[in-house]
Formats: structure tokens, C-alpha cells, sequence
């Protein structure tokens, strides 16, 4: 495998409760590549990204993500896989009852970080990098929905991930917020980060071109390639 891949994927197939879901699925990402996967419900596009955060099980093919092989991978490790990547929900996820930098801070005690001086250094580095530096003290409904994705972002950002995994990360925002939060994830590509969204809004893809992986019926297949999203800067920090 080529030692710059972030994911190499060889003729990989999943099942779940017995019924083959991926079949064959071939895929290599590079760091900081931006890549849209699109397809209908029911494609394979969630078997895929749970099967690159290893909850599905891989029955056959080769599966490297972040330097760990999914074909071999123990519990143990699993925890060691999830904190090189980040993993951004349509649903938010966040705990509902303790404020943004407590949901961060919670993260960040849960994954090894131990100093409290540094655990606050890097709560303030990341919401200010998703565009919220004061918010960290707000309560998640005390926030829009945009708001809560950006602090979802900084979330999945806290342990400097090679990969983003993004699941319809616009699936609960008005237009003119989705538009922020995908240029938010293509400027934190532009950093080095490798960013793959799950979507089914291709409207998106016209505004923001970016590599498309389409999923049918449990396979992938190829489609366009990256262009640049014009006026887009990288954020201080990344």
C-alpha cells in the first residue's frame, strides 16, 4: 500500500445481520483530498462509513484507514483508530446537557487528554477555527442548528484527524447554512485533512466540485474530480 494513503480500500465486502450490503468496493484517499460520496437511501453509503470507523465488520479484501488494517483490527485498538478520525453527525450528537466546551472537553478526557491547561488551549483553538469562539459557554439548544454543526466540527477536530468523516452533515440545515459548513469542511481540507461527506444534496456538488464517489446497491463507481472553491482560505490553525 502506497504509505501516503489515508484509505485503501481492496475489493472489500460488509455484511450486516447476514445480508451482503458492500460488495467489492475498491477506494484510495489521499490527505487532504475533499470527496463527496453520494446515492440513494439504502446505497451503502452509512454501511460504508461505519464499516471506516470499524462498527461493520470487513468478511473479505484488504481495509487500511490511518495506518490500521480493518481485516485485523482488535478492540482494543479501535479507540486508538477513532482519534485519527473525525466523525461528523446529521443529528449532532451533542450531549444536551452540559455546554459546548463541556461536550468538547468530555471528548477530549475520553480520548487521553489529561491536562487542563492544555484541554483548554485546545477547546478555544477549535471553536475558534469552526467560527465560534464565543460559544463555548452556551448550552447546544441555545444554539442555530448551523452553530451546533460548527461545534460538531470542532469536536471532530480536537485530536488534529487525518479524516473527516462527514454523514449528511446539511441533512437538518436551511440552504444558506449548508453552504457554510461545506465550505468550513473543503477549507479544513485544504489543511492537509482528508474529508469524505456523505450526502444526498447534489446541489452542493454544483456550488462546491470536489471528487464524487457514487454508491449503488452496495458498490462504488468514480465520478468527477477536485476543483478549487473559488475565494476559499484556510482558517488560522490548521
Amino acid at each position: 500500500m502506497d504509505n501516503d494513503l489515508i484509505i485503501s480500500l481492496e475489493n472489500i465486502s460488509v455484511f450486516r445481520e447476514n445480508i451482503l450490503t458492500l460488495s467489492q468496493v475498491t477506494m484510495k484517499v489521499m490527505p487532504g483530498e475533499f470527496i463527496y460520496l453520494i446515492g440513494k437511501t439504502g446505497s451503502g453509503k452509512s454501511s460504508l462509513l461505519k464499516t471506516l470507523y470499524a462498527e461493520l465488520p470487513i468478511e473479505d479484501g484488504k481495509a487500511v484507514i490511518a495506518g490500521f488494517d480493518l481485516t485485523s483490527i482488535t478492540t482494543r485498538q479501535i479507540p486508538y483508530l477513532r482519534r485519527k478520525l473525525g466523525i461528523v453527525f446529521q443529528d449532532f450528537q451533542l450531549l444536551t446537557d452540559r455546554s459546548i466546551n463541556d461536550n468538547l472537553k468530555f471528548v477530549m478526557r475520553a480520548t487521553g487528554w489529561k491536562e487542563r491547561a492544555k484541554i483548554a488551549e485546545r477547546t478555544d483553538e477549535v471553536l475558534a477555527m469552526v467560527g465560534i469562539p464565543a460559544k463555548g459557554f452556551k448550552m447546544p439548544h441555545e444554539l442555530s442548528g448551523g452553530e451546533q454543526q460548527r461545534a460538531c466540527i470542532a469536536r471532530a477536530l480536537i485530536n488534529r484527524p487525518e479524516i473527516i468523516l462527514a454523514d449528511e452533515p446539511t441533512g437538518n440545515l436551511d440552504p444558506g447554512t449548508s453552504d457554510e459548513i461545506i465550505t468550513l469542511l473543503y477549507d479544513i481540507s485544504k489543511g492537509g485533512t482528508a474529508v469524505l461527506v456523505a450526502t444526498h444534496d447534489y446541489h452542493l456538488i454544483d456550488k462546491f466540485p470536489g471528487r464524487v464517489i457514487t454508491m449503488d446497491r452496495g458498490k462504488v463507481s468514480e465520478g468527477a474530480h477536485i476543483h478549487s472553491i473559488p475565494n476559499a482560505e484556510k482558517p488560522h490553525g490548521f
